[in-house]
């Protein structure tokens, strides 16, 4: 055929390749309505149930005036509305800014301005927080004064729009290098494409349950219960951890992947063998295996008769880059190498962002479809982060001839304490402002519960310095789980510095453990 006579391309673009995230939830929705979708308590939602109510939600909130790609804040305990809230804001195109009510007041009011949202709902929990700050938000909505009715008065058909796959879902707050948090968006495609990478690294299959323990404003807990959905699973909703409920739940209950962060599985060991309660099993259990002693990863892997997930992820990553890994079951581990996930690109690169070979270390960057869009208003992180076209992580590994990866450090100096990162700047930023504090530095110490737990040295003016007195006036200014677990004081001139003044942290983390 000549080439003048070959066909030509679309000169349209082709939608239907792109699946929705509501639409395959809507497919859940028909083909197992009476199913269980959602259950807390003594409270069970079937598929056919929980859209109707997300649909007069949506209904509801659309009559309060809110369009694509503007933002809620949701501030709140663990609920089945919190889900509810998660679907109706996918339907609408509406992004939901999960906050997390560990924060102090400084630090919610700093991220609910941050997203300018045109609605804060919360909880009655949480009413007296939302009313003392000052977060400039006009309409409010407490879950339990007016939720019921907002659906009451709403209609109940299908409400979902057409939805760009780059569209927004949620912003989740990870911790800042400078001080404050950063919030980063998580669209639709990169939620739909972390629901798959589960599916196929982790093995999940349609009718596993999951337990939402951890707080919706985390991605260990946000990220799953979109996937459990998606596949026509069960969502368990927890109010915080409850040890002794979630050993009853599992034992009558498989669960698809067991989320069991570091400080807690000694507590869920103890309660299996009191009650003698026998699990049903998991696919998987656990999460980052590097801050679990091995001897705790052996016994409860061998008490849920499943394998325990060797992970390494990130909020703006999802689980990937590394998390495919498992440590068998009754295995202690000695060597916590990691595996790449399926259907994403890493490089390990030099300061230059040149590639190093095996056997070097470098940070890690990474592409993927399950990547972030970025950090809300902030342009700055975004374009260091993303330079080159790939997201920089701030963490250091090396390839081994094998294939699998070894976490060396982090690039950026950063505590992980029993599942959650803290950055010494959101800790030595409040230390700086309390009276006779000269210099602060945070460092981090092992922890036998947590993994890591912060501590602080301080240079004082004052004769006599009070650890307990500052930790005082450091608590209500920051999360309770950020508070120095210990001050060191020391001389002004004493601290470590480089040759361009910057404080070397490692030569004080040597002091804690000399």
């Amino acid at each position: 055929m000549p080439t003048s006579a070959l066909p030509l391309p679309p000169s349209l673009p082709i939608r239907a390749a792109q699946p929705s995230l509501t639409g395959l939830f809507l497919q859940q929705v028909r083909r197992t309505p009476t199913r269980i979708a959602l259950e807390c308590g003594a409270l069970q939602r079937s598929y056919a149930e929980l859209d109707a109510r997300v649909n007069r939600l949506a209904h509801g909130l659309r009559a309060r005036g809110l369009q694509p790609g503007e933002r809620i804040a949701m501030l709140s305990e663990n609920r089945p509305e919190y889900v509810e809230m998660q679907l109706a804001a996918a339907k609408l195109g509406l992004i939901l800014a999960c906050q997390n009510w560990r924060q102090s007041d400084e630090e919610l009011q700093y991220c609910i301005r941050l997203v300018s949202p045109r609605l804060l709902v919360h909880s009655q929990r949480y009413a007296e927080t939302a009313a003392r700050l000052d977060h400039g938000v006009a309409q409010c909505l407490c879950i339990e004064q007016a939720y019921e009715q907002l659906l009451a008065d709403a209609d109940n058909a299908e409400a979902a729009e057409a939805i760009d796959p780059e569209a927004g879902l949620v912003i989740l707050y990870t911790s800042g290098t400078t001080g404050m948090p950063k919030g980063a968006l998580i669209s639709q495609r990169a939620m739909l494409a972390r629901t798959m990478i589960s599916r196929v690294d982790g093995a999940t299959q349609p009718t596993d349950s999951f337990i939402a323990w951890a707080p919706l404003f985390h991605m260990v807990s946000t990220d799953p219960v979109f996937g459990t959905l998606l596949q026509g699973g069960k969502v368990i909703v927890m109010d915080g951890l409850q040890v002794e409920a979630l050993v009853r739940i599992t034992a009558r209950e498989f669960i698809g992947h067991l989320t069991l962060m570091p400080g807690m599985v000694d507590r869920v060991i103890a309660e299996i063998e009191r009650s003698g309660l026998q699990p049903q099993g998991a696919r998987s259990i656990g999460c980052m295996a590097d801050l679990v002693p091995p001897e705790q990863i052996a016994r409860v892997t061998t008490l849920y008769n499943a394998p325990f997930r060797n992970s390494f992820g990130s909020t703006e990553t999802g689980s990937a880059p590394a998390s495919r890994g498992l440590v068998p079951v009754g295995e202690a581990p000695t060597r916590l190498s990691k595996q790449q996930n399926s259907y994403c690109e890493i490089r390990l690169v030099d300061p230059d962002d040149l590639e190093v070979p095996d056997g070097q270390p470098g940070e890690l960057a990474f592409r993927g479809p399950s990547l972030f869009s970025g950090y809300w208003g902030n342009e700055e992180a975004n374009a260091k982060d993303f330079r080159g076209g790939w997201f920089h992580m701030g963490d250091v590994f090396v390839r081994n001839p094998d294939g699998t990866l070894d976490f060396v450090d982090r690039r950026k100096y950063l505590i992980k304490s029993g599942g959650e990162n803290i950055y010494p700047a959101e800790i030595e930023r409040v230390l700086l402002g309390c009276a006779g504090v000269q210099e602060a530095v945070v460092v981090r110490r092992p922890d036998a519960r947590w993994g890591e737990v912060p501590v602080a040295f301080v240079a004082s003016s004052e004769a006599a310095p009070d650890a307990d007195a500052l930790i005082a006036q450091c608590r209500g200014r920051m999360a309770g789980y950020k508070l120095p677990k210990a001050v060191v004081f020391i001389a002004f001139e004493d601290f470590p510095r480089s040759a361009t003044g910057k404080v070397k942290r490692h030569e004080l983390e040597a002091r804690l453990t000399a």
